[in-house]
């Protein structure tokens, strides 16, 4: 398997902006998250189109296709390109030859679309493992000063993948959805193990957590919100989910014996 992709990207543009205030008004400097639209293909089939982040690309496009049911396993895949002209190409040895039916979601961005048959059937056994509370309150830490650019655009989600009591992987996007299948590609192209714990700084809605316990992720945790199917999805898999994910304290929903002390 290789990867190919462009070896330097702008993510942020400056921007002058108009601060106005009872006392008056000032120029000030913003900087902006660069949102830029990338086509997803599989074996030069268009499959999908998405407004992203431009970094991770790679990870992107291979997280993108396990969450519509393209490609299931690491093996499958056999190489990528990250096209300069917008488009990932990803080559794997799949069959495509039906179009997946898909169910949109709460998500934006292009990506809120799970394949049905993701969310049908049993689930795989998870590959287990467990945290520390000291581990997670680092996790989240080290999570939200992976880079500048959250406290920079206050315009993108994080995610990142904790195994073996270090940060394994962070990405972000403009898309909570798409910062996920980034983490999840990494695990697809053996950058990664689904051994692990991921934080997130979305929500967790039905696909966000239907999407990380499919690929075998034990413990899901978020900064803010679940909502209802994603926490039932969570008990069909018998994933550890945690919402309001802070240093200090935990809410956990599901299976709390993954965390210990």
């Amino acid at each position: 398997m290789t990867t190919a992709s462009p070896t330097s990207t702008a993510l942020t543009l400056s921007q002058t902006t108009t601060v106005i205030t009872p006392e008056g008004s000032r120029e000030e400097e913003e900087q902006l998250a660069i949102e830029t639209p990338y086509s997803i293909a599989l074996n030069d089939e268009t499959i999908g189109s998405s407004m992203v982040l431009p970094i991770g690309l790679e990870e992107f496009g291979a997280g993108f296709l396990f969450g519509q049911g393209y490609i299931k396993r690491p093996e499958e895949i056999r190489e990528i390109l990250v096209c300069p002209e917008g488009r990932i190409a990803v080559y794997a040895d799949v069959d495509h030859e039906k179009p997946k039916e898909v169910i949109i979601t709460s998500g934006c961005g292009g990506t809120g679309r799970i394949s049905k048959e993701m969310l049908e059937g049993a689930f795989d056994p998870l590959q287990e493992c467990t945290i520390t509370f000291a581990e997670i309150a680092e996790f989240i830490r080290q999570s939200l000063q992976a880079s500048p650019l959250g406290p920079q655009t206050h315009c993108v989600h994080g995610c990142g993948l904790w195994q073996d009591g270090r940060l394994q992987v962070f990405f972000e996007d403009v898309g909570r959805h798409n910062a996920v299948d980034k983490v999840l590609g990494a695990i697809l192209l053996r950058r990664a193990s689904a051994r692990s714990a991921i934080y997130t700084t979305g929500r967790l809605t039905s696909d966000m957590v239907l999407k990380c316990a499919r690929i075998g992720i034990p413990i899901i945790m978020s900064r803010t919100a679940p909502s209802t199917l994603g926490l039932a999805i969570a008990r069909r898999a018998g994933a550890t989910l945690v919402a309001y994910a802070r240093p200090n304290r935990l809410n956990v929903f599901n299976c709390p014996e993954r965390i210990v002390c």
